[in-house]
């Protein structure tokens, strides 16, 4: 197995890297850089222009209008985009729904519902945890009802990430009862302007609103908006978790934030001196890059295989990838110490210019802290990665 970069990778990479130094607006990439908040709108504009190169779906095939690019070539544009600090292309359309619809839909629902994710023109949120139905999700209690050629929808989903914006929604819901919970569930999306949906938002500790609760009153529909087929969805929600915890693992991002990291230890200081001169503080920071480089070589070994369909060994790096990013959150709060207290939104917003402590790196901190608390939780808490792990890749 060569880990190496071939040649034509690296030209690659070149390639990649002018386009993003010559088409990246440099109001977001501040944002990204600076850790600010982003709207709505920063995250379509850069969606349109990536789309406009033809480089917004790079785990799809050509056929659909994707890159058809290899493991590594996506591996090395995801690594670009995070060191130039380009916004995220929002995963629950282009990464989550889009290859179910691939896999599992029909012919119909591909040639409607692909184009318009290709050119976001529906921003997609995803319905699958609801209250006491999170990591144990095949508990989930939404029902859906067959009425004539609609489906009567019932329920509460919870933590739905962007909902406010969102003009579609994937769901699992409940279409059978009895037999083993993870029978009886189906795969259905529906649009959030349906009659009988109410989005309320949940405001966390970060202060910011990013997720929500979404509520179902007899929604009607569509049967033609079910996902291969009825009963089936458990199936289908694996195959979509799979690509999920693949691209949480984020390592091009870690590597970008370790990099800030260790300037914001410079510049701050203990005793007199800078902090990263601090042995103890050094070390962790030292210890946090061997792991970072291990992961990242997990990553291009798995990517090496390359066989589109992501395996149980995507648990592994769903726990190792969000325990990174946790852990360089601490230490950029370590370095900024008091300076990261204040949550200075109007600041995070880009309302004003500098922040209220005089110290424009560390004002986000806290926030960024708080918000990845969630990372070990979402697509899977990393206690049911460890499960799957055991079951599935150790035989135990």
């Amino acid at each position: 197995m060569d880990l190496n970069y071939t040649v034509e990778d690296l030209a690659f990479r070149d390639e990649v890297r002018a386009y993003l130094e010559a088409n990246l607006p440099a109001d977001l990439k501040q944002k990204v850089l600076n850790h600010k908040r982003m709207s709505r709108e920063d995250f379509v504009r850069w969606h349109k222009i990536l789309a406009k190169q033809g480089w917004v779906a790079t785990g799809w095939p050509k056929e659909y209008g994707g890159t058809g690019w290899t493991a590594t070539q996506r591996h090395i544009f995801e690594e670009e985009c995070a060191r130039a600090g380009t916004p995220a292309i929002l995963p629950f359309g282009v990464n989550m729904v889009a290859p179910v619809i691939m896999a599992f839909g029909n012919q119909a629902q591909k040639d409607y519902y692909l184009p318009r994710i290709l050119n976001c023109d529906d921003w997609w949120c995803q319905g699958y945890s609801e209250p006491g139905s999170g990591s144990d999700l095949a508990s989930l209690k939404t029902r859906a009802e067959r009425d004539g050629d609609y489906y009567i929808v019932n329920g509460q989903k919870n933590w739905t990430t962007l909902a406010q914006h969102a003009d579609m929604i994937f769901c699992l819901v409940r279409t059978e009862s009895g037999g083993r919970k993870q029978e009886g569930i189906s795969f259905l999306l529906i649009d959030m302007k349906t009659p009988g949906i109410t989005v309320r938002p949940i405001i966390m500790l970060d202060e910011d609103h990013e997720v929500n609760e979404v509520f179902f009153d007899n929604v009607k529909v569509p049967v033609q908006n079910l996902i291969g087929e009825e009963n089936k969805g458990w199936t289908y929600a694996k195959y979509l978790l799979g690509h999920e915890r693949t691209n949480i693992a984020a390592v091009g991002r870690a590597k970008r934030e370790l990099e800030f990291l260790k300037r914001v230890a410079s510049e701050h200081q203990k005793n007199g001196k800078p902090l990263i001169d601090d042995p103890v503080y050094a070390t962790k920071v030292a210890s946090l890059e061997v792991e970072l480089m291990a992961l990242e070589i997990t990553v291009l070994r798995v990517i090496s295989q390359d066989s589109g369909r992501p395996g149980p060994e995507a648990s592994l790096l769903k726990i190792k990838g969000t325990e990174i990013q946790q852990r360089l959150t601490e230490l950029m709060i370590e370095a900024v110490g008091p300076y990261s207290l204040p949550f200075d939104t109007a600041f995070m917003h880009g309302d004003t210019e500098h922040s209220v402590m005089g110290d424009d790196d560390a004002a986000p901190l806290a926030s960024y802290y708080f918000n990845f608390r969630k990372t070990s939780i979402y697509g899977g808490s990393n206690e049911i990665q460890k499960n799957i792990i055991t079951q599935m890749i150790l035989g135990l």
